[in-house]
């Protein structure tokens, strides 16, 4: 059930970010709009307006969640094969299941050895030129 979920979320996310989706749902909206008149613009012909994107607003979180939460994953689990591979720090994969707090702590570390290493390439350049 998964993998069918899956890709059924992955297809109708793709397909709902093209233009043709776009241009489907506007000219929906407009004939639903023409078509107030014929209806004497009555509660039933706002209830199908309200309702349909209502529906149709709910199920799409869901599936484009469910892209997002695997689009993430893939993501960090390329950089933390990155990390593991290159010469960066180990402590930093798996960072994202880390509290807020403590996701901050590695930032502000990250920014003290920026710091450090342009205050050591600025000495570098004073003592080589």
């Amino acid at each position: 059930m998964e993998k069918t979920f899956n890709r059924v979320a992955t297809v109708v996310a793709h397909a709902s970010g093209r233009p043709w989706a776009f241009a489907l749902c506007l000219a929906s909206v407009l004939v639903w709009a023409v078509s107030g008149p014929v209806f004497h613009y009555s509660e039933t012909w706002q209830l199908v307006i309200n309702t349909g994107t209502t529906i149709v607003t709910f199920l799409m979180v869901f599936l484009i969640q469910n892209t997002q939460n695997r689009d993430g994953a893939a993501i960090q689990a390329k950089l933390d094969e990155l990390i593991r591979s290159g010469a960066a720090k180990n402590d930093f994969i798996g960072i994202e299941h880390l509290t807020e707090a403590e996701v901050e702590e590695f930032r502000a570390l990250c920014v003290r050895a920026k710091e450090s290493s342009e205050r050591a390439a600025v000495i570098r350049h004073k003592t080589t030129a």
